[in-house]
């Protein structure tokens, strides 16, 4: 697979983490040689056992729209650390306990520290040009309205 593609799958699963309002996101980018399966890691926490679901719900829904199903899923009934495998890169969804107590930034700390603007700056730059205004024909235009004068109301006596 192409870096620039992997990227964008993996920024899409990060605005995935986004939308459902995940905490403390972390990107790692493995090294070729610490003997990890995989090339990226995201992290992410949620607040209880029904937005990590959601979160994994939501990262596997985005990434099916594009084409892109997991190889695996663990943990989500437990909804404690939800594994959600893609095998080029593999998002971790945790309770905020789960991932204070396995701490895979400290297991992973060769692993270099990503930014979201990072996966963006690796997209082709296109050339940005104003989009072309074009005019309405005259007969499509309205006429503006012309304003009639009310009648007024006769009082009773």
């Amino acid at each position: 697979m192409k870096k620039n593609e992997l990227k964008k799958q993996v920024a899409s699963a990060i605005q995935a983490c986004l939308e459902k309002k995940a905490e403390e996101i972390s990107i790692l980018e493995m090294e070729k040689g610490s003997g990890a399966f995989t090339d990226y890691f995201v992290l992410c926490s949620g607040t209880n056992p029904r937005q990590v679901q959601a979160i994994a719900d939501e990262v596997e829904l985005r990434l099916k729209a594009a084409g892109i199903r997991p190889n695996n899923v663990e943990g989500y009934k437990q909804a404690e650390w939800v594994l959600v495998d893609y095998v080029d890169f593999v998002v971790h969804v945790f309770s905020e306990k789960a991932r204070k107590f396995y701490d895979l930034e400290r297991l992973w700390k060769t692993a270099t520290r990503l930014e979201p603007a990072d996966l963006k700056a690796a997209e082709p730059k296109t050339a940005l040009r104003k989009p072309k205004v074009v005019a309405k024909p005259a007969a499509a235009t309205r006429a503006p309205k012309k304003s009639v004068p009310k009648k007024k109301k006769k009082k009773k006596a």
